[in-house]
């Protein structure tokens, strides 16, 4: 694995030109004062119930996402070039969703292989020809991407389900002027603070036609949700209602909000619960989160769903490695951030090179999530690698595989005082008239030394994202 690019420090030592004013800040404050005020923020978090829930731990479900006090610092030169392939991603794939689920045309010209599509578990037949507002299905997007050794940006993973992680951006951004208002006033640094005000615009966009002043409201699994926190600061900061599935119901084909006044009807749902669970009667049977009817509602057009039900298919890993070929066949364009590159092991020779370089390799199932289902080959025990070898030989259709990437790092607090750790950058991408991008996103930080997995089940922590509004 090559040296990982420092975002702070150049290969002469000295900071980058975009570092250099925070730099020289940074050089003048002791370690005392910056575990003081890490501290600090700490006890805000906790004060303000600022967590989220961890499934299966027995000490207790509700933790901090570790917070650094140590932000992340991005050119304004160098977020043009990402906002533009972001923008251009995210376009590529909403014109990927919506021709699944019309023509087809994509399969039809063998650029994507039919049986990944239409045999993957997040491909939803019941929604086959049914249209949405401005044929957009992501109306959210969380695109993981990182900077390999090379300096350039990747894009590592696709969020197009429920992506979260909005508030902690929002919130890191808030604890950092409250600890370093000097800082602000040092640095031009793009604002996010209005994030809410974009994203219920973004909302209200796509509300079905003719309906002038659409009601939006939040649909929540409820309080034990690992990331009820964000759907409780999100409604709040758009001024809509938090609901949960027993709040709505559906009558003739048109969902409405019980509430003290008497039924007041939904135009647009933005769901943070997966497609499973949103409508009883159509989906599982069990599900208590949901609302009944939802989908026929749907299919007549009167609600949109944000995002739309089906979207999952085009963050699957497995389909990961084809959006470049969907900028090219949808857009006509050439990618502007590459994906990294990636290892099919259902094809026979990206399976036979993988097994013979397991322990250089990073594996990960198709399906998997949150760092879990994954082997990083140059971190693994002998039997670690040969249990996740049977387990590769045994449904190869199941995995994709990836180089062992040097993940950026960036200067971080630790207890031993300042140290580099990697980092990736999760920015999010809002599609509805036009796609807008607030300059910045969450970074989220490894902070055991070594370790290249960011993931907060898995021990991550985030940083503040500094997008500087001057040339640099």
């Amino acid at each position: 694995m090559n040296r990982a690019w420092d975002e702070m420090i150049g290969a002469d030592g000295r900071a980058r030109g975009h570092y250099r004013g925070y730099s020289e800040w940074l050089l003048a404050q002791g370690t005392e004062r910056l575990a003081a005020k890490s501290a600090e923020a700490d006890a805000l978090f906790h004060r303000f119930g600022i967590t989220f829930a961890v499934y299966g731990q027995a000490e207790g479900t509700e933790r901090l996402i570790p917070f650094d006090v140590v932000p992340r610092v991005l050119p304004h030169i160098e977020w043009l070039h990402l906002e533009a392939g972001l923008k251009q991603r995210v376009s590529a794939l909403n014109a990927f969703i919506a021709d699944i689920y019309d023509a087809q045309d994509i399969l039809r010209a063998g650029r994507i292989p039919a049986e990944l599509v239409l045999c993957n578990s997040q491909y939803r037949p019941e929604v086959q020809g049914i249209g949405v507002p401005q044929r957009i299905y992501a109306h959210i997007a969380g695109i993981d991407v990182i900077r390999n050794a090379d300096g350039r940006f990747h894009v590592l993973e696709d969020n197009l389900r429920v992506p979260s992680g909005v508030s902690y951006m929002l919130e890191d951004r808030r604890m950092m002027m409250r600890l370093f208002p000097e800082l602000f006033a040092r640095c031009q640094v793009a604002p996010v603070e209005h994030y809410p005000e974009v994203l219920l615009a973004n909302l209200t966009s796509v509300a079905p036609r003719g309906v002038d002043n659409p009601t939006v409201v939040l649909l929540t699994p409820g309080a034990y949700n690992s990331a009820y926190f964000e759907h409780a600061f999100l409604a709040q900061q758009m001024g809509i209602e938090l609901v949960e599935g027993q709040d709505l119901f559906v009558r003739d084909d048109i969902v409405y909000m019980r509430t003290t006044r008497g039924p007041q009807r939904v135009d647009v749902v933005y769901r943070r619960i997966d497609d499973d669970f949103l409508d009883p009667l159509t989906f599982r049977a069990d599900s208590s989160l949901g609302v009944p009817g939802l989908m026929a509602a749907y299919r007549a057009g009167t609600v949109t769903i944000a995002n739309a039900i089906g979207t999952g298919i085009a963050d699957d890993k497995s389909i990961y490695p084809y959006v470049p070929e969907m900028i090219r066949f949808y857009l006509g364009e050439e990618p502007l951030v590459e994906n990294v590159p990636t290892r099919v092991l259902r094809d026979p020779e990206d399976l036979a090179y993988t097994l013979a370089h397991l322990d250089e390799l990073v594996v990960k199932e198709v399906h998997g999530a949150g760092g879990y289902g994954m082997l990083i080959g140059p971190m693994a025990s002998r039997e670690e690698l040969e249990s996740f070898r049977a387990r590769i030989i045994a449904d190869p259709a199941r995995y994709i595989a990836q180089p062992t990437l040097a993940l950026s790092t960036c200067p971080t607090l630790t207890q031993a005082g300042l140290a580099p750790r990697h980092i990736d950058l999760r920015p999010f991408v809002l599609s509805g008239r036009e796609i807008t991008i607030v300059p910045g996103g969450l970074t989220r930080v490894a902070l055991r030394e070594g370790s290249l997995v960011v993931n907060s089940s898995q021990g991550g922590g985030s940083k503040d994202t500094w997008v500087l509004t001057g040339a640099s």
